[in-house]
């Protein structure tokens, strides 16, 4: 089953492909964002379009009619594209954008890894966001998961064991390591009381973390200023709440006993507000 069409084949130097596909967690919309930053800043080729009437249930991301006057005028369908595009020093980077895949998960995967492989791709990196028991007064950190100890060691861990749903991602993540591919995934850990809101730190924690990890450097733009108003936003709705207000002193304070290098949380915790926001977004 050919899941892809290629579109066009330009000649890409050991491009980076990030994956940042709709339809997981991704909490404040932080993958999203620091996807949609990075395609913003430079101009895109469409290298391929994948097969959504194969790999997707359109009665779960249903096509848009658009109507003028009673007349129907066209539809836009949901989407998956392969692009190509590169970073403010000219690096190339391939992007995976589009709705995660409803089915054929594996062979969706062995396509992408395929291309990657026939574009000479020197990483994968899969972007994500996740709520944790964090303040949101304290930086936002990446954790990773990883085909190699040296990606994870690199990024930052959470140590032990701990078995959480999947998303394509991971079996993109998976295919790599088959084939001998790095790949990482970065997860920013976004405060679980503050997941509806939009996180422009997280992307900065994202642009930050893809410097350290593949060397792709973007501007940033007006991040930081959007940031923190982010922070008064949600210091505004938190003040004169007595619970909110302990909540996040108890927080801040067992940030304060974790060294600056650990990951330490408490990985039940961590399954149970995913748990929580899974259903919420009613996954």
């Amino acid at each position: 089953m050919k899941l892809y069409e290629t579109v066009a084949s330009p000649e890409l130097d050991s491009p980076v492909l990030i994956v940042a596909m709709d339809g997981w967690i991704d909490a404040g919309l932080a993958a999203s964002a620091t996807a949609s930053h990075m395609m913003d800043s430079g101009d895109l080729v469409t290298v391929a379009t994948f097969d959504t009437d194969a790999l997707l249930d359109h009665r779960a991301r249903r096509p848009i009619m658009h109507l003028a006057d009673g007349i129907t005028t066209g539809l836009t369908w949901p989407h998956i594209e392969l692009r190509a595009g590169a970073d403010a020093d000219g690096a190339d980077v391939l992007y995976l954008v589009g709705s995660e895949p409803d089915h054929h998960w594996g062979a969706f995967a062995r396509a992408v890894v395929d291309l990657a492989m026939d574009f000479g791709t020197r990483m994968v990196v899969d972007l994500g966001a996740y709520p944790a028991p964090v303040a949101h007064t304290r930086p936002i950190r990446v954790v990773a998961t990883a085909t190699t100890p040296e990606l994870a060691e690199l990024v930052g861990f959470m140590p032990g064991h701990i078995d959480v749903p999947a998303g394509i991602g991971a079996v993109i993540e998976r295919r790599c390591a088959d084939v001998g591919l790095p790949a990482v995934g970065l997860w920013a850990q976004v405060p679980h009381y503050a997941a509806a809101i939009p996180a422009p730190a997280a992307t900065l924690a994202h642009l930050g973390m893809l410097e350290r990890v593949a060397q792709l450097r973007f501007a940033t733009g007006g991040l930081a200023i959007d940031a923190a108003s982010a922070i008064e936003h949600i210091n505004t709705l938190v003040a004169g709440n007595p619970e909110h207000e302990a909540m996040v002193t108890d927080l801040e304070r067992r940030a304060a006993m974790l060294d600056d290098t650990s990951f330490m949380l408490d990985g039940d915790e961590l399954v149970a507000e995913l748990e929580e926001f899974l259903r919420d977004e009613g996954e």
